[in-house]
């Protein structure tokens, strides 16, 4: 399974992204890429999708495959294919680790980018269709 969760604000400004934990000594500052986020368990489907991004789309991208207690990991769609066993994944922008005007009334669309949001939604088409093709 595959959630979409926020996809269009990026921001080239240092110290524009944070993280929860200790994730900061690993992962940019600048929030100007596409996550690929999964449980432990949905490892895999981390690796394969981030692979298929990379390969189809110039934008950058970052996969992470944590355990779900870890703030953020599990806080979309996924969760519940989760409990009952099947991997997913979230993409996303990080939604409340980049973007400030997360569910406030400031959240309007003069904040999306949407020329880097075409192209990763274009690259999120061809993750799906490598996955599909994937015996």
């Amino acid at each position: 399974m595959i959630s979409l969760e926020m996809l269009g604000f990026y921001s080239d400004a240092p110290g524009s992204q944070k993280y929860p934990a200790l994730l900061s000594l690993f992962y940019p500052s600048r929030g100007n890429f596409i996550a690929f986020v999964g449980n432990s368990e949905s490892r895999d489907l981390v690796r394969r999708s981030t692979r298929s991004f990379r390969e189809s789309a110039k934008f950058p991208s970052e996969g992470v495959a944590a355990p779900a207690s870890l703030p953020g990991v599990g806080w979309s769609d996924q969760w519940s294919f989760w409990q009952q066993g099947y991997p997913a994944i979230m993409i996303t922008d990080t939604a409340v680790f980049r973007y400030p005007y997360y569910h406030t009334p400031f959240d309007t669309t003069d904040k999306i980018d949407f020329e880097k949001m075409a192209r990763v939604v274009d690259g999120v088409r061809n993750v799906v269709g490598s996955l599909a093709d994937e015996p």
